[in-house]
């Protein structure tokens, strides 16, 4: 049974830095693509970053490119999301979801496996 499970959330002053991590298990991560999402309320959940396994490329959108990076531990099943600078605006419940095909798909419902998520609360 695959499972995705976050840690790392919480709450931080704006300008501050968060690390979210991402256990896998029931399945071999180096054969899957990653992605991290985020869903303010209210809002659609759309995609922060991913790892494609296919190209290996890492993916950002425009409103997190420079101060988040991603990173994954193969050896651990573990993806990381380290996130600096944050601001009110990443406010938001953080999910990462693996998807069997190793695409980074944009769209949230095309990967096959997710986390419960983990919030994340940035005061101004």
């Amino acid at each position: 049974q695959v499972q995705l499970v976050e840690s790392g959330g919480g709450l931080v002053q704006a300008g501050g830095s968060l690390r979210l991590a991402c256990v896998g298990s029931g399945f071999t991560s180096d054969d899957y693509s990653i992605g991290w999402f985020r869903q303010a309320p209210g809002k659609e959940r759309e995609r922060v970053s991913c790892i494609s396994h296919r190209d290996g490329g890492t993916y950002y959108s425009h409103s997190v490119k420079g101060r988040f990076t991603m990173s994954r531990d193969n050896g651990k099943n573990t993806a990381y999301l380290q996130m600096n600078n944050l601001n009110p605006d990443d406010t938001a419940d953080y999910y990462c979801a693996a998807d069997r095909r190793a695409f980074c798909w944009v769209e949230a419902a095309l990967y096959d496996y997710w986390g419960q998520g983990i919030q994340v609360t940035v005061s101004s």
